[in-house]
């Protein structure tokens, strides 16, 4: 778990009773494995099988692949809040810029006429 960029310390293991098949084994022993890592408030429950140890490594392994689908996540929201400042940032093409400004003009214009009193 230590190469993973995860620290032992970091989580925090629960275990329950499952539910579901799995007979006796599954109504006395206590299967249900919840992994919590601390720093991001993440949590897995797994009672996939009768067995903890192997409830434990799913948790584990389904813990990894949360947090590296959230980083990404992360990670793309970051990538496009750079470009949309990028974009807002850019100039506008000198073509678009006349357009609008002749599109101005003419509402100004129009504007103006409005407000002149006729008799």
């Amino acid at each position: 778990m230590e190469a993973a960029g995860i620290r032992q310390g970091d989580l925090q293991e629960t275990f329950a009773r499952s539910a579901g098949p799995g007979g006796q084994n599954v109504n006395k022993v206590s299967t249900a494995v919840t992994l919590r890592h601390l720093p991001s408030g993440v949590s897995v429950t797994v009672q996939d099988s009768r067995s903890q140890a192997a409830n434990r490594n799913l948790a584990r392994e389904r813990l990894l692949d949360e947090l590296e689908r959230l980083a990404r996540e992360r990670q793309r929201d970051e990538k496009a809040l750079r470009e949309k400042i990028r974009r807002r940032n850019s100039a506008r093409p000198t073509r678009l810029k006349r357009k609008i400004l002749e599109s101005k003009r003419k509402r100004s214009t129009l504007k103006k006429l409005r407000s002149t009193v006729r008799e």
